[in-house]
């Protein structure tokens, strides 16, 4: 029987047991080392890519203002995201490993998670910061003063943690009426809580979630651009209307490419639209994999400070002439 038609087959209640199966790309399965090489190329351009926006916001003194600060956070919740994905889709790609441990897919569930809401909080809060600085450009060094970005920095990082602490022990102590056997490649939350029982508080604390962060963030975020094209419009000179909206360009590519893939997602489940099984998973990879990808790319290209900077450090040295 396919890991697909033990999907759909309803069981008995019982608690979780050891191990879970993870059905992987359909049509891979046969040949999994084909998307081996794409995958390891995918995690050493991301490490490589964000590894060198931290390094340059770390080592130039002239970066280090809110704009960059969030950007470092985001390139550390990209770098983790795409690491914590690693472990199963290099595991079915080289051994064909199906079978996970439940402490391991618990682990992972909780890594993916934290780090997606960690990306999500920094966009809103690089939304926010860019409309504090078109909107009110004589006031923002007043408003986001250090202090104040410690505190949204703490913010993040409590709302990423307490969000999702419960969900390991609520899916642990879940009665289960389905097998444990997950449609993608890694271990995601609402896959898991799909398991359970009716009425589970896995899975309302799980819809919980999902509405309180990448319900509510996009809705934020688009309400800041809002007021920065309000600004826009009411802008005399169109070369500080190009150079206000140039600053937005990567951050709005960023969101984009980072919302898009979940919010298809969301609708292919919602409406059970009749795509085939292959594209659902590769959307979840598109969603999950590009944004660590281009993200560096788009900052280094879009945003002029960083790329002199990156430039101005791989420059070798002058050594001066001895006479």
């Amino acid at each position: 029987m396919s890991p697909l038609s033990i999907r759909e087959a309803p069981n008995n209640s019982s608690p979780m047991a050891p191990t879970f199966l993870l059905v992987g790309m359909p049509g891979l399965s046969t040949a999994p080392s084909w998307w081996t090489a794409p995958l390891i190329t995918v995690y050493l351009l991301s490490a490589l890519g964000n590894g060198t926006i931290l390094w340059i916001i770390a080592l130039e003194p002239t970066l280090h203002r809110p704009m960059y600060f969030f950007l470092f956070l985001l390139g550390v919740s990209d770098v983790g995201l795409v690491t914590s994905l690693m472990p199963t889709l290099l595991g079915l790609a080289l051994a064909g490993a199906h079978i996970v441990p439940a402490s391991a897919c618990l682990l992972q569930m909780f890594f993916v998670h934290v780090f997606s809401v960690m990306e999500s909080s920094i966009l809103l809060a690089m939304a926010f910061d860019r409309a504090l600085a078109i909107c009110h450009p004589l006031r923002y060094p007043a408003l986001l003063t250090s202090g104040v970005i410690t505190k949204i920095g703490l913010a993040i990082a409590f709302r990423c943690l307490g969000l999702h602490l419960p969900l390991p022990f609520l899916l642990t102590n879940m009665q289960y009426c389905h097998p444990q056997v997950l449609t993608h490649s890694y271990c995601l939350h609402p896959d898991m809580a799909h398991l359970g029982c009716p009425g589970s508080w896995g899975s309302i604390y799980s819809l919980c979630v999902v509405l309180s962060v990448m319900g509510l963030d996009p809705l934020l975020i688009f309400f800041s651009y809002g007021l920065i094209v309000r600004v826009l419009q009411g802008m005399g000179s169109s070369t500080d209307c190009w150079k206000a909206g140039q600053t937005c360009a990567a951050h709005l590519s960023a969101v984009l490419l980072f919302y898009v893939p979940m919010i298809l997602l969301a609708l292919i489940n919602r409406l059970k639209l009749p795509i085939p099984p292959s594209a659902h998973t590769l959307l979840s990879y598109v969603h999950f994999l590009l944004p660590p990808l281009i993200n560096p790319i788009l900052y280094s290209v879009k945003m002029k400070e960083i790329r002199e900077k990156i430039l101005k450090r791989l420059q070798p040295k002058k050594v001066g002439c001895t006479q």
